[in-house]
């Protein structure tokens, strides 16, 4: 059973690391947002269907947590989705995986933290700051060797910062309301309301448009299907069996994945200066979750 759950998890996290390439070809086809509309709706529909029989659970209470989990969901994904237009795969993957950094930096605020949950060790302050000079290397253009040039941040790296504020927020947030939701409803209201604030957002942000083909389609089979409602029912099941650093760990091979499969399909390659930042992103986030410390809910948690 425990190897059965290591196995679907590196799956999952396969899925969501060649979903940014999968992605970035498709927006070829589709405008960002509208990409993600589609998307999170389709994974609703599919979702709804498959966990009908728990609609009858939904509170009051309920409905108003998913709708604060969703926002922040749907905040991260349309920040990460409109910087890949601007951006390659593997860095939008990178950024992101910041996330699992980030989060315990904001639960440093007692506010912020979920209820009974310590402060952040000295270890996740270590790996924000090895994480963050990883983003400064990784983002910003070359200066003299490998030091970056200070003066330009690209805009789809502004973008995908943005997106990892937002799911690292909507970590927090599932750690306050996951442990008093069972995962079939919340997963339902989260990806729902995700969906009804990209409805609503999106012809605000950007004028929609999409061009139905073969490639646009497959793409968003994988994201809706695969990427969204598979992989958030494994990853809640698997969290079940798995200690909480094992699953994190195995969460920062989210990056890995999106390069691998960016330097197969696409030929893109990082280049020294950009492989020295891509090793201190992942510095940082083994530092901070190989050493054991409280449980926050990662980034892909229902």
């Amino acid at each position: 059973m425990k190897l059965r759950a290591y196995l679907l998890m590196v799956f999952v996290v396969a899925v969501w690391g060649t979903t940014f390439v999968v992605v970035k070809d498709a927006l070829a086809d589709a405008t960002p947002l509208a990409f993600n509309l589609a998307r999170m709706t389709l994974a609703f529909l599919i979702l709804a269907a498959a966990y009908h029989s728990h609609w009858r659970e939904v509170t009051r209470g309920q409905i108003l947590a998913g709708a604060v989990v969703g926002f922040f969901l749907a905040a991260g994904y349309q920040f990460q989705t409109a910087g890949l237009v601007y951006t390659t795969p593997s860095k939008s993957a990178f950024i992101t995986g910041m996330v699992v950094v980030l989060v315990p930096l904001f639960s440093s605020i007692p506010r912020l933290r979920p209820r009974g949950a310590q402060p952040p060790r000295w270890n996740a302050f270590l790996g924000a700051i090895l994480a963050f000079a990883g983003i400064l290397l990784l983002t910003l253009p070359p200066g003299n060797g490998l030091l970056p040039d200070f003066t330009s941040i690209g805009t789809g790296d502004l973008l995908t910062f943005g997106c990892t504020i937002a799911f690292a927020f909507h970590c927090i947030s599932l750690g306050h309301v996951s442990p008093r939701i069972p995962y079939q409803p919340l997963a339902l209201l989260q990806i729902g309301f995700c969906a009804f604030f990209m409805a609503v957002s999106t012809p605000l942000l950007e004028h929609p448009a999409m061009h139905l083909t073969a490639r646009l389609g497959i793409a968003l089979a994988v994201a809706a299907l695969l990427a969204t409602a598979a992989a958030f029912s494994i990853q809640s099941w698997a969290q079940s069996i798995l200690p909480t650093t094992h699953t994190a760990l195995i969460l920062t091979l989210e990056p890995v994945f999106a390069w691998l499969t960016s330097f197969v399909f696409m030929g893109e390659r990082l280049g020294l200066r950009l492989a020295s930042g891509a090793l201190m992103i992942l510095g940082g986030i083994a530092i901070t979750e190989l050493i054991p410390q409280p449980h926050i809910a990662t980034a892909h948690e229902a």
